[in-house]
């Protein structure tokens, strides 16, 4: 425990800031988790929301959220190009209409 006064003041700050701290890496793991699970544009905003928040308020380095953000973009990007495969793929399984038979003329 601390002895000086000012020891035990710092200390009360300490314990505030780790649970300030704690919470803010606990939301933007939780929407990176919520991103990877259903990956689209609003989650994708969240996620990078709460990413810059932790960044901005020092949990995680600059660089770091930078990564994760580009992680979540390009996992983004693979989804929607997969989307359009599948699509393009649906578009070509026409079914085609029987061809009606032609009679040929018979020369007499």
């Amino acid at each position: 425990m601390p002895v000086t006064k000012s020891a035990q003041g710092a200390l009360k700050q300490q314990q505030r800031r780790l649970k300030e701290n704690r919470r803010t890496k606990r939301l933007y793991q939780k929407s990176i988790r919520e991103m990877k699970k259903d990956p689209g544009e609003k989650s994708l905003s969240k996620a990078f929301s709460q990413i810059d928040r932790a960044a901005k308020k020092n949990v995680i380095h600059k660089n770091k959220a930078a990564h994760l953000k580009a992680q979540l973009s390009k996992l983004t990007v693979k989804v929607a190009k997969s989307e359009t495969k599948d699509n393009k793929k649906s578009k070509k399984k026409k079914v085609s209409k029987p061809k009606p038979k032609s009679f040929k003329k018979s020369s007499r």
